[in-house]
């Protein structure tokens, strides 16, 4: 029998968020004789997968045994989303005073407002993702349940067997549990569950400094929480751009988290209300702090258990199913796509993966996953947007390259924002205009990297981008500024003082 999700807490905004994504009454259709494509998942990857095979005319079967939408609409991008933009307003509130504002005393953060407007938010975008959607306005068959592969070509749900030519793994992945010591027992919370709260925590730790770590602690520590966040070594998002993770390790750190940092987590106990974690710090040190809540933000893990893959030979491994660079794996008829066989875990990245997979699959395509230039974001305050090589990635590979950075207190927007902290950093081959990487850190990275992805997909230098028009004053012109810098060295010394004079006029 189908088991129905339970999604807490219940209120209208998620009795409407259930309606769409895994109805209870939703009868699953008679299966066809056999499927064109059968799509094992539906979050980002999956939902892809299927509108584009069914909207080619392939007879297409959906199969989620939970939400539809996946981590992205139900746990992930969108709730994490509407949650910053609550606790980014409650920070641009506190600093109204140096705009010139004054704010009434006694205003005050409405936590359990704040959460509602989430599930709400969240309840209004799932009609996109929904069931109904999916079967009788893009024409698939959408089966909710458990599904099982029974064969190299056949996969059992509901007490049905699909039959399939071709199939698309796009399980997903979910929030890893680290084996601390009774941590399990404790008891703490994940991105999975994190949202279910109604009541703010008085005080939060955070395990975990990466992304979602850091997002998350900024956001609770602006709600109003007591935020420590630990992580095992000595700085925040170690896979950034160093200079980039220090400004946010400063901002967090100004804004009141406190950061506890290379130090081991031991154990967790739980004493009355309280949850005690012990530290273990590099220094031989112990530490411990105490908390009402912890957050586990420590990565993802692929979600292959269950489904059977054995006996479809797909083979996988901790990291996730095995896949080669068109995403098929060791099944000639299977593939897979998304946070299940990637390292790039981003929601954008499964929707590219996912045309990609579905190309391959139903036309004998070539596409190739390392053929995509993959931004991404941290949605701190300030953000981190980065697309390409880092610095360490092209000198790991033999490209020499340089690197222009243009700090954002020299744009004159930013200054008139009062977000001054960040850059723009933009690396290019040497002696070239080819931009190979970029870093940004401000206010709305996330919104400025794609004009450095469109020019790398599009192979346009940094030529080109000086001799575009940027509306003045906006942050974006630090681009141009970087592009500036580069063509600075490309001159000689008369022709630079008249170009730096040109530039100073123009800024």
């Amino acid at each position: 029998m189908r088991e129905i999700p339970e999604v807490l807490p219940k209120d209208e905004h998620n009795a409407k968020l259930l309606s769409n994504v895994h109805p209870a009454d939703w009868q699953n259709p008679e299966p066809a004789s056999r499927y064109n494509l059968v799509v094992i998942g539906a979050g980002s990857a999956g939902l892809i997968t299927t509108a584009i095979a069914a909207s080619l005319g392939a007879r297409v079967a959906l199969i989620e045994r939970h939400l539809l939408g996946g981590d992205c609409l139900n746990v992930g991008c969108v709730p994490s989303k509407a949650l910053i933009r609550s606790a980014r307003r409650v920070a641009e509130t506190r600093s109204a005073e140096k705009l010139g504002l004054s704010i009434a005393e006694g205003a005050s953060v409405d936590f359990g407002a704040a959460m509602e407007r989430v599930r709400r938010v969240r309840a209004e975008i799932s009609p996109v993702d929904s069931a109904h959607r999916y079967q009788h306005e893009l024409g698939a068959d959408v089966f909710l349940g458990e599904a099982r592969f029974s064969g190299r070509d056949s996969i059992e749900v509901d007490g049905e067997t699909l039959r399939f030519k071709k199939a698309v793994i796009t399980t997903g992945a979910r929030a890893a549990a680290p084996p601390i010591e009774g941590l399990a027992e404790t008891g703490f919370l994940t991105n999975e569950t994190v949202f279910t709260l109604t009541e703010r925590p008085r005080r939060l730790a955070v395990i975990g400094g990466g992304p979602i770590g850091c997002e998350l602690a900024q956001a609770f520590q602006r709600l109003g929480t007591e935020v420590i966040l630990l992580n095992d070594v000595e700085h925040i998002l170690p896979r950034e751009d160093p200079d980039a993770a220090a400004i946010v390790q400063e901002v967090l750190a100004r804004e009141g988290v406190r950061l506890v940092l290379g130090c081991r987590v031991e154990r967790v106990e739980q004493k009355g209300d309280e949850k005690v974690v012990r530290l273990g710090c590099a220094d031989g040190e112990s530490d411990q702090v105490v908390v009402d809540e912890i957050l586990v933000a420590v990565g993802r893990s692929p979600n292959v258990e269950g489904v059977n893959l054995e006996a479809a030979g797909v083979e996988y491994d901790r990291r996730g199913i095995r896949v080669n660079d068109r995403l098929q794996t060791t099944n000639p008829r299977i593939f897979a796509a998304g946070d299940v066989c990637m390292d790039w875990k981003f929601t954008h990245a499964a929707d590219a993966a996912a045309k990609i997979a579905v190309q391959n699959a139903l036309f004998f395509g070539r596409k190739k996953l390392s053929s995509l230039t993959m931004p991404w974001c941290t949605y701190t305050d300030p953000e981190i947007a980065h697309v390409g090589m880092y610095e360490r990635d092209a000198t790991a590979k033999g490209i020499p390259v340089d690197t222009y950075t243009v700090p954002l207190h020299e744009n004159d927007r930013a200054v008139a924002d009062g977000q001054e902290e960040g850059f723009v950093r933009i690396h290019v081959k040497q002696r070239t205009d080819r931009i190979v990487g970029a870093t940004i850190v401000a206010a709305h990275a996330g919104e400025m990297i794609s004009q450095l992805s469109l020019a790398m997909v599009g192979k346009l230098g940094l030529g080109t981008i000086l001799n575009t028009i940027y509306p003045y004053p906006t942050q974006s012109e630090a681009i141009k500024r970087a592009a500036g810098a580069y063509a600075r060295t490309r001159l000689t010394p008369l022709v630079k003082r008249v170009f730096d004079r040109w530039m100073a006029f123009t800024r």
